[in-house]
């Protein structure tokens, strides 16, 4: 086994090992408001499962960003740390709309309890949410690529058009 597949499979066991946190984050606050919202089907299946979401989003962040992937975080402040969470969190948005249609689909197969479906749902979309963290939120930057996506042009001169009365560089 090489030694970039040791890496990845040592990254995998952190990420899932870390995410059984979140999931216990997700399931316990699932079944509270899963009985707050009892015989309400939206607010059941929907608005729980929502709200237990976002806590276990915010969990599973600080430990990718301090703990996973700490090493591809080079400047580690306050606003790294919020620009990170919004791309992970519109990440997860993405990947939560994912649980949710298993979520729904296993409940409307097998008609079990909330959170049995929401720990099915888990499993699918747990594969899917550290693929696009590997490689999209926290991936590997060469030394000469920009830190950032959103900060890459950091002088405003980069905005101005062309003169069209000075010659082009040409």
């Amino acid at each position: 086994m090489t030694t970039r597949t040791q890496k990845i499979i040592h990254k995998i066991l952190k990420f899932y090992g870390s995410n059984l946190i979140g999931t216990l984050v997700d399931t316990l606050t699932l079944l509270f408001f899963a009985h707050v919202f009892k015989g309400w089907y939206i607010g059941t299946y929907i608005i729980a499962p929502a709200i237990s979401f976002e806590l276990s989003v915010l969990t599973n962040f600080a430990f990718s960003f301090f703990f996973i992937w700490k090493d591809r975080i080079k400047q580690k402040n306050p606003k790294r740390f919020f620009t990170k969470f919004l791309q992970y969190n519109l990440s997860c948005t993405g990947v939560f709309m994912v649980k949710m249609g298993f979520l729904l689909i296993i409940e409307n197969f097998f008609g079990w309890h909330v959170v049995i479906c929401n720990l099915f749902a888990l499993c699918f979309s747990g594969v899917l949410n550290f693929f696009i963290n590997e490689f999209v939120i926290f991936r590997k930057r060469n030394d000469n690529e920009p830190k950032d996506r959103l900060t890459q042009i950091s002088d405003p001169s980069d905005f101005e058009e062309d003169d069209p009365d000075e010659p082009s560089a040409e």
